[in-house]
């Protein structure tokens, strides 16, 4: 993809002060944002043939035939306005890739959505919007990824996965965690968990295109996973996770948390290596007992209360 100069970049930061501002961000400015954040944590662009797709990765490896964290994008810019898709879903703030280069691991993983960042395997063919709208997780999406954790694990004999879904990307990393066997942990941040519940909640139609995480819930129930919502997010309310919660069941290896000050894309970004410190476990004994983060405790019904405060100054670019 053709890189744009410094010059446009930086108009752009200035145009829009900080990142999230930048919404309308020309799709070349948006790829420059993307390297611009994975450069410093060392991570490099590499292009997944996932078909039908071409999904972007970017990677950073430095033990070979040992774990990997897996970060998945959200949605980027999949509406223009309520009634308006965009012509390109390329996020315009990647939160999901700002989370992945605040991550300490020796292997690192970041991969883009359908038609963020590239386009389509066959180039003579045209991305479908209906990838970042009805079918955004329909089963050829999830096909796909399936094949590009296939690819990073046999190029780099990667043995197991932690996966990190970050708002739509969360619906995706749980089905994955439902259908693979070399997943051994699933966290969230502002994920979508149930779409049925969400599109209700904001009063617009079903997916009926896509796969749906709670109706995984009997093989999920078992996977160790921590998931973590803002609680001034108006994109996902705390119903989504509940409902999902709820389909997974009391004794399931799940744990949550509420974080003050954190809406649906800012105030995640510099807590980040606070809240990877939490390990997703079965153990809820252990669970229940994090001085540095009390209280913490596992899923046990509705009533969720914030119990950390993030930093109210916005993450910078």
């Amino acid at each position: 993809m053709i890189r744009t100069n410094r010059l446009t970049f930086v108009f752009c930061l200035l145009v829009a002060g900080i990142i999230s501002a930048c919404t309308t961000a020309p799709v070349i400015v948006r790829d420059d944002i993307a390297q611009r954040i994975a450069a410093p944590a060392q991570m490099v662009e590499r292009t997944i043939a996932a078909d039908p797709f071409l999904l972007t990765a970017y990677e950073r490896v430095r033990l070979q035939n040992g774990p990997a964290d897996l970060y998945i994008e959200g949605d980027g810019e999949a509406w223009e306005t309520r009634l308006s898709q965009s012509l390109d879903p390329t996020p315009a703030n990647p939160v999901a890739l700002h989370l992945a280069s605040r991550d300490s691991a020796e292997n690192v993983f970041y991969l883009a959505r359908p038609c963020q960042y590239s386009g389509m395997l066959d180039p003579a063919q045209k991305c479908d919007a209906a990838y970042w709208g009805d079918k955004r997780f329909a089963p050829e999406v999830i096909e796909a990824y399936q094949l590009a954790l296939d690819d990073i694990k046999a190029r780099y004999g990667i043995t197991k996965f932690n996966v990190i879904g970050f708002s739509g990307g969360g619906a995706i990393a749980a089905i994955l965690a439902a259908q693979r066997d070399d997943v051994v942990s699933l966290r969230t941040v502002a994920g979508n968990l149930d779409n049925r519940t969400l599109s209700a909640h904001h009063n617009v139609s079903y997916m009926d295109g896509s796969l749906n995480p709670p109706d995984f819930a009997a093989k999920l129930a078992s996977i160790p996973q921590y998931h973590f919502i803002g609680d001034q997010d108006t994109v996902i309310p705390p119903s989504v996770l509940d409902s999902y919660l709820q389909a997974l069941g009391s004794d399931s290896c799940s744990q949550y948390m509420v974080v003050k000050n954190a809406d649906h894309n800012v105030g995640w970004v510099n807590i980040w290596p606070n809240l990877l410190d939490l390990m997703p476990t079965c153990d809820k004994a252990s669970a229940a007992v994090r001085p540095a983060f009390e209280p913490v405790m596992p899923y046990d019904g509705p009533g969720m209360e914030p119990i950390y405060n993030s930093p109210e100054t916005p993450e910078k670019p």
